[in-house]
């Protein structure tokens, strides 16, 4: 059987249980057809790039799988029928990540060690710039001009 992580999007207005629901419901797809589900991350309501089917939200939840081939695509094609689901992303892998995803090991910005000169680096001092080359424009006191012809 082969190893799969499978990401999909639920719609913004259903519930946590509602999700969860859909979760079992697509465990118990791939489970009849000889498979077994691993790891499930609910990552909860996150705003999206841009809207899928007049949606702003949805509910993002990993799913790792090891399955046929056969039973994966069951799972996909219930997928593709359900009202409930936006998005859904299948990606065969070699092994499954063992531990939380990245997406539930987000760190707060006090965890991160401190960065020189605080959130924009160090300061210049107003005096740091090098003296001017003597082949440098330079600016001096202005000609006195001669009134224009068509003016006169």
């Amino acid at each position: 059987m082969a190893l799969y992580e499978h990401v999909f999007l639920a719609r913004q207005d259903i519930s946590a249980q509602q999700v969860d629901a859909l979760v079992e419901q697509y465990k118990g797809v791939i489970e009849a057809n000889g498979g077994k589900v691993g790891r499930v991350e609910n990552w909860g309501l996150k705003s999206l790039t841009y809207r899928i089917k007049k949606n702003r939200k949805a509910h993002y939840v990993l799913v790792d799988i090891d399955a046929p081939a056969a039973a994966v695509q069951e799972m996909e094609r219930q997928m593709r029928i359900s009202e409930d689901v936006l998005r859904y992303m299948t990606i065969a892998v070699e092994k499954h990540e063992e531990g939380p995803s990245a997406m539930m090991q987000k760190r707060d910005r006090d965890d991160r060690g401190p960065r020189e000169g605080g959130d924009r680096g160090p300061r210049r001092e107003f005096g740091d710039r090098p003296p001017r080359r003597d082949g440098d424009f330079q600016r001096g006191p202005r000609p006195d001009r001669a009134p224009r012809e068509d003016r006169a």
